[in-house]
């Protein structure tokens, strides 16, 4: 432990002798404050509230409790009985109705700004174990898990009124965890969200002035975390959050549910790998980990531009009044600094 609160105190010295500075963050198209004077301290750089799970304890999750869930949808391996290793079920507490009649298309039929809350919100159960997290999955687990993403998108892409899926992870209760049994959610909208909307913008209008994908861009080596043969891992040159990570796939691909399974395989030892340099640095921090795709409907020029990527945001930090209202927020550690912390953890996984 006292190795690792060296890296980050390293780190935090770093950061502490540059000097602030504002970033603009092309991807998401809003500036970062960087302002390392706010966090002296290496137990500023770390989780106060590092998230613990029951070993002992059983839910509605686990094995054997199938039936307390809501209706399952299909489970991995798909004959089998108690020795399933993966469930996708529905969420027993929806955002989104799919039992409502979707309006045409998702449009807003007489200009009020309703549109019915037609969707989908599912869960998707990594593990039959309550104390076994994605991280202690082995990398073809971890993959399996990534295939079970894919194979539900394709279902709801399927659905003609959904337009875009977000896959999401949120660990811990501070970070949004409703449930401490590894897992994590899938909603199909009716609509294309506005940071969906806005980073495929972004996207388009840096190929314009560019005639190049922002993210097929080799990122500097001072950004690298960690890196496979078909995937890196960078800290983003204007990342809105303290030690928040991307990966990105080293082809281009606008859409997550295009991964083979050799693809997945590699994917989920990389994730495997920063999830737990992620928790044995910063203290096993709660965190959210978001797939970020493109709209199901892409016209062949937005195929050329959009590329998806993984963002994991630890939570570090809480927002204040100024993030909020502005949409500028204000991160301690320089990227610079968070890449090399990850990047000198040595783990044999």
């Amino acid at each position: 432990m006292s190795k690792q609160i060296d890296r980050i105190s390293k780190a935090s010295s770093s950061s502490s002798a540059r000097q602030q500075e504002l970033r603009k963050d092309k991807i998401n198209n809003r500036w970062v404050i960087f302002s390392p004077a706010r966090a002296k301290r290496p137990s500023d750089l770390k989780s106060q509230y590092p998230t613990t799970t029951n070993q002992s304890q059983e839910c509605p999750f686990c094995v054997g409790h199938e039936d307390e869930c809501a209706p399952e949808i299909f489970r991995v391996p798909v004959e089998s009985k108690s020795d399933w290793k993966i469930r996708v079920i529905q969420n027993l507490y929806p955002a989104l109705s799919r039992d409502i009649e979707p309006d045409p298309d998702g449009q807003d039929p007489d200009g009020s700004g309703v549109i019915k809350g037609f969707g989908f919100h599912d869960v998707v159960i990594e593990s039959p174990t309550h104390p076994v997290h994605l991280p202690d999955l082995s990398a073809s687990e971890v993959g399996d898990v990534l295939l079970a993403y894919r194979k539900r998108i394709l279902q709801l892409a399927a659905v003609g009124s959904i337009k875009y899926v977000q896959v999401f992870k949120n660990y811990g209760s501070s970070a949004g965890a409703s449930m401490s049994h590894s897992h994590s959610q899938i909603i199909a909208l009716p609509i294309i969200p506005s940071n969906a909307s806005a980073r495929l913008e972004a996207m388009r209008e840096y190929f314009h002035q560019s005639k190049k994908c922002i993210l097929c861009e080799v990122p500097s080596k001072e950004l690298l975390i960690d890196e496979s043969t078909h995937f890196v891992s960078i800290a983003p040159f204007a990342a809105t959050y303290a030690f928040e990570i991307w990966i990105i796939p080293r082809d281009h691909s606008s859409h997550f549910h295009h991964i083979d399974n050799e693809k997945a395989i590699d994917l989920g030892d990389l994730l495997k790998l920063l999830l737990t340099k992620m928790s044995l640095q910063l203290n096993n921090p709660p965190y959210n980990m978001m797939i970020h795709t493109s709209p199901l409907e892409m016209t062949e020029p937005e195929l050329t531009c959009s590329h998806w990527f993984i963002q994991i945001v630890p939570h570090l930090t809480v927002l204040g009044g100024f993030e909020v209202g502005t949409g500028c927020y204000i991160n301690s550690v320089f990227p610079e600094d968070a890449a090399q912390v990850l990047r000198e953890v040595n783990i044999d996984i």
